[in-house]
């Protein structure tokens, strides 16, 4: 049996990895800014859940998680960042302090709550960090560049990490899911309350008071909370794992243009060697 930390369980694809970690048999701390909104799950896994409110935005509130866990369950076998929220408008209509709110959320919170789980883990010479980013990391989309900045450093720093982590016997994997049906384009999103006209042709379309969420992405929370789990169990992952159709078509292209802009420009590209 396993203990995991999950963050931002109260929906999506935190709630979905809670259930399948809980459906398994395996202990998990879920965790919310509200942990009232998780009493569902508690009272469905009453032996194996425990809830707690945990806020990216405090230090404290980290710490104070880290250490019930560890005194409830004895430890913390893998951790879950999958806590966050999207901001949308143009790159000149972000806010300060709501650029650092998003970033403390998106990356320096993951980052602290790593810091935070890594000495035990190397301690027992094992154990699993998991970083859900975005295929945001991989290319953003205009008026969103905020929240791909800060995906695309959790994504980094996750791929440095797995390095100087694997000789200790700890293993870290980024998900990078394409849209998936949940509230993440409705209560979850924050918009700027600058606007500048003339990004009203671009980055004005993807704003917040702009979009109309259908909710029908292809991208079921439940499969991949499961397979999430699935993989984890068979001890068998990739460092960095596109969940959806739609993100392994979007990788693809991507990928594929910044190899032809590669070739296209290598012989500029190369003249700054020394002969």
């Amino acid at each position: 049996m396993q203990t995991w930390l999950i963050t931002g369980c109260s929906s999506g694809i935190g709630q979905s990895i809670a259930k399948a970690v809980l459906e398994i048999g395996d202990q998990a701390i879920v965790t919310a800014r509200d942990s009232t909104k998780l009493d569902s799950l508690i009272k469905a896994y009453p032996k194996t859940a425990i809830a707690l409110n945990l806020d990216l935005n405090q230090q404290t509130s980290m710490q104070r998680a880290v250490e019930e866990a560890t005194q409830k369950f004895g430890g913390i076998d893998i951790l879950v960042n999958n806590a966050g929220y999207s901001y949308r408008g143009a790159v000149e209509e972000g806010e300060t302090k709501e650029v650092a709110r998003l970033f403390q959320t998106n990356f320096f919170g993951p980052v602290e709550l790593i810091k935070w789980v890594l000495p035990q883990m190397r301690k027992r010479r094992s154990g699993s960090i998991i970083n859900i980013t975005s295929i945001s990391a991989i290319k953003g989309i205009v008026g969103s560049g905020y929240y791909a900045a800060a995906k695309s450093a959790l994504d980094s720093i996750s791929e440095i990490l797995a390095m100087e982590a694997e000789s200790l016997g700890i293993k870290v994997m980024t998900v990078e899911p394409g849209a998936i049906r949940t509230r993440f384009s409705g209560d979850s999103l924050k918009g700027s309350s600058i606007f500048i006209e003339d990004y009203k042709e671009t980055a004005a379309k993807n704003r917040k008071e702009n979009l109309i969420d259908p909710h029908n992405q292809i991208g079921d929370p439940d499969k991949v909370g499961q397979i999430i789990v699935e993989m984890i169990q068979k001890n068998d992952y990739p460092r960095r794992l596109l969940l959806g159709s739609d993100a392994v078509s979007f990788a693809t292209e991507v990928f594929q243009e910044r190899l032809k802009q590669t070739e296209q420009w290598k012989e500029i590209s190369t003249q700054t060697d020394y002969e």
